[in-house]
């Protein structure tokens, strides 16, 4: 007890089981969603009926003192087995549906987040174009610069005609 040195020394502490570690549920649910995914498989379906039909075949032609299900009374093991099966295929299917349930439930709150968030962009980006829009709308476009560059030089143009005109109506 080398490593209980916050201890006292004696055996005052009552015996106690270890504890167990207490399952996942999700990992239940795993092994779950594990066995009835099988459960739905064509392999599945073919493995039974491999097995069913080999105990048919062996309850039926094969000697007597070895047979272990009596065809007289119906194959009682058979059918016993086959219900056992049903009753722990059944429930294990509705846990594997439950987990799928619920993951699509979960999808289904993250696609609507997504698609809020996506709205919410649009709607911005819409907003930003038409500010955009109107800042343009009242900025000087390219034709109408031109215009007032063409409209100045004509004019610049008749003003140094009139200028050179009365100059030459001055000079001797």
């Amino acid at each position: 007890m080398a490593d209980a040195l916050d201890r006292p020394k004696g055996d005052s502490t009552p015996f106690r089981f270890p504890r167990r570690r207490k399952r996942s549920q999700d990992r239940v649910g795993r092994v779950s969603e594990g066995i009835a995914r099988f459960l739905g498989t064509p392999r599945f379906l073919v493995y039974l009926t491999v097995f069913v039909f080999v105990w048919l075949v062996w309850n039926t032609w094969a000697p007597v003192a070895s047979r272990f299900d009596d065809a007289a009374l119906g194959y009682t093991a058979l059918t016993l087995m086959l219900s056992l099966q049903a009753s722990y295929a059944a429930p294990l299917i509705l846990l594997a549906q439950n987990r799928q349930a619920d993951r699509d439930r979960v999808s289904a709150e993250q696609d609507r987040q997504r698609t809020e968030r996506s709205l919410a962009d649009t709607e911005f980006l819409a907003r930003e174009v038409a500010a955009l829009r109107h800042a343009v709308s009242e900025t000087a476009t390219r034709d109408f610069v031109r215009s007032e560059l063409r409209s100045l030089l004509e004019e610049l143009r008749e003003a140094d005609a009139g200028a050179t005109t009365a100059s030459e109506t001055n000079s001797p």
